[in-house]
């Protein structure tokens, strides 16, 4: 068995390499498009700095319209869309879309719950001394919800690498279409076990390196 796992070893670490493409891509899309839009529901909602209902009822049955579609159906549905913005409907660039469609309200969600758990103190004080909605929301609401929003990002991630595995119906790789390709349909479940230790691994690093960071950005501590 190790013999067969240094012959594929290469395909591994392409297929491990998707998988960060994927992540490296969508997850930062995620978190630069879905902050502002969960710093805007937040906003406009009823405890946050002006409220607005009919938006806010608009955005936040969007936001849950996106976020009910089960990863694999969206997948095929906007397959029209990703060939539009990618030019083709296989591969990693395909994958990319909608995981990153999906992460983005997913994300905005996050953002927003860990704004509003803030509580209505912090943004009472700072209005006091004469700051401005801008300010509230850069200088007051965006850094003391730092760590939360990290420990979000972390959350986000590790859920999406499982997101990922789908990749193979596209073509698209990564190392849980490599665990269903010779797991699944070659039965080799040495390497299946293999792909999947990886896996692990990933996760728990992603996990790691979250909480690391999280508890670098909390003053608390």
């Amino acid at each position: 068995m190790f013999e067969r796992i240094l012959e594929v070893w290469p395909e591994l670490l392409a297929a491990l390499g998707e998988t960060g493409t994927m992540l490296l891509v969508s997850i930062p899309l995620a978190v630069l498009l879905g902050t502002p839009l969960g710093v805007l529901l937040y906003a406009i909602g009823p405890n946050g700095l002006g409220h607005k209902p009919k938006l806010h009822r608009i955005l936040d049955s969007a936001v849950n319209l996106v976020r009910s579609f089960p990863f694999l159906i969206l997948l095929i549905a906007i397959i029209p869309f990703t060939r539009l913005i990618v030019g083709t409907t296989i591969g990693t660039a395909a994958v990319i879309v909608p995981l990153t469609i999906n992460a983005i309200p997913y994300f905005a969600r996050f953002a927003e719950q860990n704004i509003t758990q803030l509580g209505g103190g912090v943004v009472e004080a700072a209005r006091s001394m004469g700051a401005t909605r801008g300010q509230i929301v850069k200088d007051v609401l965006l850094v003391e919800a730092k760590p939360a929003l990290i420990g979000s990002i972390t959350i986000m991630t590790v859920s999406f690498i499982s997101y990922s595995a789908m990749a193979g119906l596209v073509g698209g790789g990564g190392i849980g279409d490599f665990a269903i390709r010779y797991g699944y349909y070659r039965y080799e479940t040495g390497l299946m076990v293999t792909a999947i230790v990886l896996m692990i691994v990933l996760v728990q690093a992603v996990q790691l390196t979250g909480s690391l960071l999280a508890r670098r950005a909390d003053k608390r501590l």
